[in-house]
């Protein structure tokens, strides 16, 4: 949408890149879930010519990391009512995809998603995976920044984190925030990272992405437009 003015604008479907603004260990930048789901964006543009790209979301549900300077979050509430929002003005697209590469912000986002689908809005949200012990600034996310901007991965810093299951620090990090399981912010090794391997997994994410869009357009020219009495007004 940043190159386009409004007369140009056709009815196509919005892919919405929601990131955040958050500690990434000693080694990334804040910028890494806004980079990567920008990054997801623009690709799947590249492949759809219905897919236009909005502006990315930087912000989000992080106070998970505030026990490390220059965190910024606006919480799990903020986060669900700017989505719902956000979609609800949407009306000159044929349908919305939140494309979210932070995992802070999945329940507010579905919590949103559900409100708005319940409401008969064509919307549907997409995340990247990553293995259970690589959850955040490990491997997975190195790699995929060294694919996508190389010069702001600190080589010289890599150090493994904690690399025990999410699922095994679920308790701890909701009692006392990633700090308290990890004293460098980073869940999961870094070390042996690879922009060859970025490369592979960015593939591999759009491949999932673009089935998710292929399901959502089919179900928006399947479905009847709605009602204007079911369309909850801003």
């Amino acid at each position: 949408m940043k190159d386009l003015a409004w007369p140009e604008l056709v009815p196509r479907l919005l892919a919405v890149p929601l990131g955040a603004t958050e500690q990434h260990g000693p080694h990334l930048p804040f910028t890494v879930d806004t980079e990567i789901a920008v990054a997801l964006c623009e690709r799947l543009a590249q492949r759809r010519n219905d897919v236009v790209v909005a502006p990315a979301l930087p912000y989000g549900s992080s106070g998970e990391h505030a026990g490390f300077p220059g965190t910024l979050s606006i919480g799990q509430e903020a986060t669900e009512h700017v989505l719902v929002e956000l979609v609800r003005s949407a009306d000159a697209f044929t349908g919305v995809v939140l494309v979210c590469a932070h995992g802070g912000n999945v329940e507010p986002l579905r919590r949103a998603i559900a409100k708005l689908r319940y409401e008969g809005r064509a919307v549907r949200a997409w995340c990247p995976d990553a293995p259970p012990d690589d959850t955040h600034a490990g491997r997975t996310e190195t790699s995929v920044m060294l694919a996508l901007r190389p010069s702001a991965v600190r080589l010289d810093r890599l150090e493994t984190g904690v690399t025990e299951p999410l699922p095994a620090l679920l308790d701890r990090l909701r009692k006392g925030g990633v700090r308290a399981v990890s004293p460098t912010g980073t869940l999961g090794d870094p070390r042996g990272a690879s922009a060859e391997e970025g490369r592979e997994t960015l593939l591999r994410w759009v491949e999932s992405l673009l089935n998710a869009v292929g399901t959502l357009v089919s179900d928006v020219m399947m479905k009847p437009s709605v009602p204007a009495t079911h369309v909850t007004k801003r």
